[in-house]
């Protein structure tokens, strides 16, 4: 269940503007790097019980397009590849407790409307290169040398020895 904070940080550094929903590392990347560098889609944290809740009961209607994305993975455009693992998994057929777990189908229409919006902001070549540059200077807090020094003051309760 690992997040994609940890990729967004390697494209944030190397100039990528980041998709992605409000969790995990991406709060602390959306903070660095602003807002305008990021788009956002998805339920917000505390959104999320209640959305598994609504989901559970059966009071989800899922987007008409999300239905459209599944039938053209199941009519094999994408190839022969075997999805139903993880069509079940999104549709609560899987057998790994209640389907759609992660949410996809709730954050599907807000991941097309972000998706819109890249597209408007990456034909505005001056806006995207200057958000590109603008998101790896900002990255500065994700240093190595940084993180190393909190967690040794904050985890590991060390302090810096000083070599002559």
């Amino acid at each position: 269940m690992e997040a994609n904070g940890t990729s967004n940080m390697k494209f944030a550094l190397n100039g990528c503007l980041i998709i992605g929903t409000l969790d995990g590392a991406n709060v602390e990347i959306r903070e660095e790097i602003g807002n305008q560098n990021f788009f956002l889609f998805g339920v917000q944290a505390d959104d999320v019980p209640r959305c598994r809740e609504e989901r559970m009961a059966g009071h989800f209607t899922p987007d008409p397009r999300f239905e459209e994305a599944k039938q053209m993975i199941r009519s094999k455009t994408f190839g022969d590849f075997d999805y139903e693992p993880l069509l079940d998994s999104l549709e609560g057929n899987s057998g790994y407790g209640h389907g759609d777990y992660f949410l996809v189908g709730v954050d599907f229409p807000s991941y097309i409307e972000a998706q819109k919006e890249i597209d408007i902001a990456y034909k505005d070549r001056r806006r995207w290169n200057h958000s590109s540059i603008l998101s790896t200077a900002g990255f500065g807090k994700f240093s190595s040398d940084r993180t190393i020094s909190q967690y040794a003051t904050d985890i590991w309760n060390i302090q810096e020895c000083r070599v002559p």
